[in-house]
């Protein structure tokens, strides 16, 4: 009996350290292998997370990004925390975020003393202006993944216009504009059930059976 009880705990303790493992190694490659930043993590994240490894469904996914994006901290670092957790819970939370922050680390340490060096190099200066330009396709694609999915009524077209106007117009902080988003959503849910009118908070799939493509329904 007592072997039984050894061997169960063994065989659960090294399933739980091969999850540690992949998760950090997973994470490990995703680091160094984006640049600008956590926004440009995301399509490399979401292809591992979800196409790759079926850890999560899309919609789980972009449910953990909106929080990601709205907690304090890089979102991309927030999302391999929040990942991470819920792969192995605070372990994997912590196997994850030293996965993609090691690396990174490190190359910015080296980069920081080369650049130091040769900052005043014309094909050094030449090379991070290109790094900028792809960095803007990076986070241009993380950013139409994640509309593709939020925005499907009216409301959230309108708010997340609506952000992006005062964004760009005013200098208002990111942060009151999350709440206020917060509150316009619980907001227009309540009046659309007070009025017996059909509530949705995400989109809604139906997948056929015999061509595989998707039927979406909007509010």
């Amino acid at each position: 009996m007592m072997m039984k009880i050894a061997s169960s705990w063994q065989t659960r303790v090294s399933e739980r350290l091969s999850v540690l493992v992949e998760l950090f190694v997973v994470f490990f490659k995703i680091g160094p292998a984006t640049f600008g930043g956590g926004y440009a993590m995301i399509p490399m994240i979401e292809r591992e997370v979800v196409e790759r490894r079926r850890w999560m469904e899309q919609q789980e996914m972009n449910d953990l990004l909106s929080v990601a994006g709205s907690a304090p901290g890089g979102v991309g670092v927030n999302a391999s925390a929040f990942v991470g957790y819920r792969m192995a819970g605070i372990g994997g939370a912590i196997a994850a975020t030293l996965g993609i922050t090691l690396p990174t680390f490190l190359i910015v340490f080296g980069l920081s003393l080369f650049y130091s060096f040769f900052q005043n190099e014309p094909k050094v200066q030449a090379a991070f202006q290109g790094i900028r330009g792809a960095v803007i396709g990076l986070i241009a694609v993380a950013a139409y993944r994640m509309g593709r999915n939020s925005l499907f009524d009216w409301t959230t077209i309108v708010v997340a216009a609506g952000s992006l106007m005062i964004l760009l117009l005013t200098g208002l902080n990111p942060v009151f504009l999350i709440l206020a988003g917060l509150v316009i959503g619980w907001v227009v849910i309540r009046v659309k059930q007070a009025l017996g009118l059909q509530t949705r908070t995400e989109k809604q799939r139906h997948a056929n059976a015999s061509s595989q493509a998707y039927i979406e329904y909007y509010i």
